[in-house]
């Protein structure tokens, strides 16, 4: 009988200096000893470095969105998951793939989703200004109030899902606005979200995130995903 099957999603943009540490994080060995056969899928989103040679090298599978925009690279990976579970990380190094069987155990536990937690967890000096800390629990509370669903940390990159839960989310973010639209989709579907506290580290490259117009579009895209 074929053993499970995880496929854990890294959208990634210029990231040849994080790349491969993020992928030899991933606890692949740890997984596959519990029986799951484990795909590793990176997102190009048309670098202009060697983040998909180096992916590649680390035996990553490649595939590449030349539109640029966290939201269509990750519909597109979504698009090509194809497994019973999935998870998404950012590729630059801040989230701890670590914790991906901590994530799975709240998805075997009966939730559907399960996001990792910077603010329920512990972050590095440095990793989030103070600005944006004020900024994702504002963002937070938007998300509570007219959904009716606590969440603690709405603006993580660090989900993971039941693989039957993807094909039923009408996904159309194209930057940032990602994690919102993937909220608002959950809670349309009536699905149950769990939590995993972790640890956030601090960006070693500059970011590409303008955290003021990011911060419009999510709150927007909240607003727009509650009446469509």
């Amino acid at each position: 009988m074929p053993g499970k099957t995880i496929c854990i999603v890294l959208p990634a943009l210029n990231e040849e200096e994080n790349i491969g540490k993020v992928i030899a994080e991933i606890p692949r060995a740890r997984l596959e000893e519990r029986g799951y056969i484990v795909r590793i899928l990176v997102v190009d989103n048309n670098s202009t470095d060697m983040t998909a040679q180096l992916a590649r090298h680390n035996g990553a599978e490649v595939i590449t969105e030349t539109r640029r925009g966290k939201g269509r690279a990750m519909r597109t990976g979504f698009k090509q998951s194809c497994a019973d579970f999935v998870f998404m990380l950012d590729a630059d190094y801040t989230y701890p793939g670590s914790f991906i069987p901590d994530m799975l155990d709240v998805l075997l536990g009966g939730y559907d989703v399960v996001i990792g937690s910077r603010l329920k967890g512990s972050r590095a000096k440095g990793s989030i200004s103070r600005m944006n800390i004020v900024g994702n629990h504002l963002l937070t509370f938007m998300a509570r109030v007219p959904y009716f669903r606590k969440i603690s940390d709405l603006c993580t990159g660090y989900w993971g899902f039941k693989g039957e839960v993807l094909s039923k989310l009408h996904l159309s973010a194209e930057g940032f606005n990602l994690e919102a639209d993937l909220f608002a989709q959950v809670v349309k579907n009536g699905y149950r979200i769990g939590e995993v506290p972790i640890y956030y580290r601090r960006r070693n490259t500059p970011s590409k995130l303008n955290s003021m117009k990011a911060g419009l579009r999510i709150g927007w895209k909240l607003i727009a995903g509650k009446f469509r």
